[in-house]
């Protein structure tokens, strides 16, 4: 199918806010809606990922009715890969389920109904009742702080609360365990983002409350 490109300066789909006390699915349930065709998978594959890990990929996303495209990310803003934690409602359920068990490289397609992408209302571009499709490719996937293993990790002192020193040395070590070090203004932009999304009352630590990490064990 031919796509037909449109400015991909539209509209960021990946939520500004974390809604972990949402109502979601099984991810069972979501399977049986989402259809993932793998697109390239490399020969080696050292860890898959799942709920909870910090995703960093380009997507592109366009309408299954006409192959009308209504957002790319590497047109978007600055046209970096995009950072979001998996599983916990940063992007729509159909990509939290469609992007499960992906590896560092690999490609895929992923076709979400109505139900599981942008429902009855639509946004943006996107009209109400429309099936969606992404392409997706994954450029690194790592433990994400939002892990309760990856939290206790991280909370050096055992408050129960994360400053942005705790999760920089956990960021750096990830990245250096896999022989990527990065840059200071790189990590400085996804700790950014994280206390932005996660630090509600602004006070420069996130709280195992505002993780909701205690009362929420399966991430």
């Amino acid at each position: 199918m031919m796509w037909k490109s449109v400015s991909c300066t539209w509209w960021l789909f990946i939520v500004s806010q974390l809604t972990l006390w949402s109502v979601w699915v099984t991810a069972q349930e979501l399977d049986e809606d989402v259809k993932i065709e793998v697109l390239f998978k490399p020969e080696q594959c050292e860890q898959q990922s799942k709920r909870g890990d910090l995703m960093n990929v380009h997507y592109d996303g366009f309408l299954a009715k006409d192959g009308t495209q209504f957002y790319c990310s590497r047109s978007d803003k600055t046209g970096h890969p995009q950072w979001f934690v998996l599983g916990v409602g940063q992007v729509i359920k159909g990509l939290d389920v469609g992007m499960m068990d992906m590896c560092a490289g690999e490609k895929r397609k992923i076709t979400v109904p109505p139900t599981l992408a942008f429902g009855e209302a639509g946004k943006g571009p996107v009209p109400p009742n429309a099936t969606v499709v992404f392409e997706v490719e994954l450029f690194s996937v790592s433990r994400g702080p939002r892990s309760m293993e990856a939290f206790g990790n991280m909370d050096l002192n055992k408050d129960k609360s994360l400053t942005k020193e705790e999760v920089r040395q956990y960021l750096k070590l990830e990245f250096e365990k896999d022989g990527k070090p990065r840059d200071e203004p790189f990590y400085e932009e996804i700790l950014n983002d994280i206390f932005h999304k996660n630090d509600g009352n602004k006070d420069g630590h996130i709280s195992a409350k505002e993780y909701n990490i205690y009362e929420h064990d399966e991430l």
